[in-house]
């Protein structure tokens, strides 16, 4: 399976005025260049809570066990992703990648109850 996911831009603020992460990379696209980004970069905790969305869907989120995932690359506003999974006895292994075929999230591992 595979599911499109287009990144708000104004995306990292809202997460980080509803999760507290302020830290500038996320929100001052000066102060993101000067840190060697190309700007400001979406939190990787924001990335896993869409992922994790978009893998339970409509069910309850109770089923989900665990999740594990490794951030290989920076997620930017407007980026639009892919989430391609494979099922298969209960597991979901994942990956996330951007359009340009770099990939943002990699080993993705959810388990369900």
């Amino acid at each position: 399976m595979s599911d499109q996911i287009k990144i708000d831009k104004y995306l990292s603020y809202y997460y980080a005025g509803a999760s507290g992460d302020f830290n500038l990379i996320h929100i001052d696209n000066e102060f993101a260049r000067k840190a060697g980004l190309k700007g400001i970069i979406l939190q990787g905790l924001c990335t896993l809570g869409i992922t994790a969305n978009r893998l339970i869907g409509d069910e309850d989120p109770a089923r989900l066990k665990s999740i594990t995932v490794r951030f290989a690359f920076p997620v930017l506003p407007e980026d639009e992703l892919l989430l391609e999974t494979d099922e298969k006895d209960g597991e979901v292994k994942f990956t996330v990648r951007k359009e340009s075929g770099e990939e943002v999230i990699t080993k993705g591992r959810s388990v369900y109850r």
